[in-house]
């Protein structure tokens, strides 16, 4: 499992081409489709040709001729899982600073570490050794924002998951940006270099929040996510200390406070949305604004429980993240699905809210269409890229099997997922990766955190 050494170089990137896929067949198995209506379908057969699905049917099928045969009896056949927000490079600060308040966590530790350790190399090892947790735990699409993004697009070329990565945007000095008044130069010039470089990655750009960057930098940050066709994402209304302080600066709430600039668009991914009123969540609805759903990250920080069934309930689509490793700390967005299923609960004290079939909803589909891919992944559908997990029920705390998608959210962990395909190429065989060099990987983030310490 070496890492591959072939790195051909395009304006000035040095990262290997996206790999070719290759002819697949999975059979066996229940598939859930995940397309509205579909029921699971057992003994089902998918016929995978290059990047994408060009045959779905229940029982055998002809053979294909060269074809990688994935047998997936007792298992689940399902579309690969979307992680809507992420700093995947954090990794390298998993269990560094924990159980401290937010504002604490990052500008006494975070901040200042990140200052210190981050780097083209430390960021590109973390950002693989992210990568191959969440392929391990099937995770086939991530929505990234941090620093130093040209390394971290190295790392998911490498990896070959599909990815929005996202150029971190902050009005004071950042890693990589000295001077914040380069901030959005920094961020065209990532966008420039990354944008049709690569089938799989698309550039874009993370404001961090409205406490950290001005009125000019969210205009011009948006300006040039539509110059490129590409989301913003931005942290908004995490804590209530955040609402407050944009209050005390404007007057208005967070929400009012985009959507007086004319930023509350659909083209806005808003991250956290804990402490949205009502009629923040109903302006959201009717501006088509997505959410990002961090449910473990807030309650680790102890930032709140975000009102989701209200969110859900007002059509706004809505989707999950893992947050950053040192919020978390891990990034196994099944884990993600049972908080977020339990928690929806609990904010109602209603057992039927957020429901196992909603959340794993947010987890794939809704996730595809926050990011502008529900036309190609986010449902197994004849046509789409074939971006496919397969998921193991030969475990103890699988078994009886009464209802597929409420076993995969509420009993199912990611260790349980045995194969996963990105692009039409196998990534993960049997729990084994099957191009890189998971030791490696994680030997480099050790050595890396010998050195890192506020």
């Amino acid at each position: 499992m070496a890492l591959d050494q072939g790195d051909p170089q395009r304006r000035g990137i040095e990262c290997r081409e996206d790999p070719a896929g290759q002819d697949i067949v999975i059979r066996g198995g229940i598939l859930l489709t995940m397309v509205e209506g579909d029921a699971p379908v057992e003994d089902a057969t998918i016929v995978i040709k290059g990047e994408r699905i060009v045959q779905i049917m229940r029982g055998a099928c002809p053979s294909v001729q060269g074809a990688e045969l994935i047998d997936a009896g007792h298992c689940i056949v399902m579309p690969g899982l979307v992680n809507a927000h992420g700093h995947t490079a954090m990794t390298l600060f998993r269990g560094f600073a924990d159980d401290l308040p937010l504002k604490e966590w990052l500008f006494t530790k975070i901040f200042p570490a990140e200052s210190s350790f981050l780097n083209p190399d430390s960021v590109y090892w973390g950002a693989l050794l992210g990568c191959v947790e969440m392929i391990a735990s099937g995770t086939t699409t991530v929505s990234d924002g941090y620093f130093y993004q040209d390394a971290t697009a190295r790392a998911f070329q490498k990896a070959g998951l599909r990815a929005l990565i996202a150029q971190g945007v902050i009005d004071f000095p950042a890693p990589g940006v000295p001077d914040p008044k380069e901030n959005l130069k920094v961020g065209r010039a990532f966008m420039e270099k990354w944008s049709g470089a690569s089938k799989l990655l698309r550039p874009g750009l993370f404001c961090h929040s409205l406490a950290t960057c001005s009125e000019t930098t969210m205009r011009g940050a948006m300006q040039l996510s539509e110059e490129f066709s590409s989301p913003l994402q931005v942290h908004l209304s995490e804590t209530e200390g955040e609402v407050q302080e944009v209050l005390n600066r404007t007057g208005k709430r967070p929400a009012l406070y985009l959507d007086s600039l004319h930023l509350l668009t659909e083209r806005l991914i808003a991250v956290h949305g804990v402490h949205l009123s009502n009629e923040e969540i109903d302006l959201i609805g009717r501006r088509g604004v997505g959410v990002v759903h961090c449910p473990e990250s807030n309650m680790k920080l102890a930032s709140g429980v975000a009102g989701i069934p209200r969110m859900i309930e007002k059509g706004i689509p809505v989707a999950l993240g893992t947050d950053g490793a040192a919020s978390n700390n891990d990034l196994d967005l099944f884990r993600e699905m049972d908080t977020a299923a339990k928690l929806g609960k609990v904010y109602t004290l209603d057992p039927m809210s957020t429901g196992a079939a909603t959340v794993l909803k947010m987890a794939t589909t809704w996730g595809a269409g926050i990011l502008g891919l529900e036309h190609e992944i986010g449902t197994i559908e004849v046509g789409k890229k074939a971006d496919i997990i397969v998921v193991d029920l030969r475990r103890p705390h699988l078994v009886p099997l009464y209802n597929p998608v409420s076993t995969l959210v509420y009993s199912a962990s990611g260790g349980d997922v045995k194969d996963v395909i990105v692009n039409g190429k196998i990534l993960m065989r049997d729990r084994r990766m099957t191009h890189m060099d998971v030791q490696e990987v994680m030997g480099k983030v050790r050595e890396i955190s010998k050195t890192i310490s506020i």
